[in-house]
């Protein structure tokens, strides 16, 4: 799924009105296993020159990026962060753990050719989605108008939530 819908679910998941730290943390769980994607791709577009091409057809690919992508959507270490989370009776990070862990679960089912490696460090392994929330040839464009109903559903719903605040604007954006 594409990093706002992730943010989004997250917050619908996880995020309370009365609740200010537990909600940031829900909106950043949602967004850390994208984020190295995202520095990444700014590191090598803007300051190495890279084409866009280039970097999503070879780097992404490569043994460096997706050893990266395998710490940060590594079920084990989400589910180790979430079990601490419980053990310390920290809710904010147990909302950050488990938006953390829904955006994997998310990324599991809509990832194909594109997916990391979900169970390191025990498994190199890789499960192939059948589906992609943006390739055609694994119905992404089923997929992807799905996200984007779903996506502005619960952005309605967060926005009634929080009614008028600073946080219903953010919902706003990010959607």
């Amino acid at each position: 799924m594409n990093t706002p819908a992730h943010i989004i679910f997250g917050a619908a998941a996880f995020a309370h009105p009365n609740k200010p730290k537990l909600t940031m943390a829900a909106i950043i769980g949602g967004l850390i296993p994208d984020l190295s994607l995202y520095l990444m791709v700014f590191w090598s577009y803007f300051v190495l020159g890279n084409n866009p091409d280039y970097i999503f057809n070879v780097q992404y690919f490569s043994l460096k990026w997706q050893s990266i992508f395998a710490i940060d959507n590594s079920f084990f270490v989400w589910a180790i962060i979430l079990y601490f989370s419980i053990l310390i009776q920290k809710n904010w990070l147990k909302a950050f753990a488990s938006s953390a862990f829904l955006h994997l679960s998310l990324d599991f089912l809509l990832h194909s050719q594109d997916a990391r490696r979900q169970l390191w460090p025990l498994s190199d392994w890789v499960f192939i989605s059948p589906l992609s929330y943006w390739d055609k040839n694994h119905y992404g464009h089923v997929i992807g108008g799905l996200e984007i109903l779903i996506t502005l559903s619960l952005t309605i719903f967060l926005i009634s939530k929080f009614g008028r605040s600073k946080l219903s604007f953010l919902f706003m954006i990010i959607a």
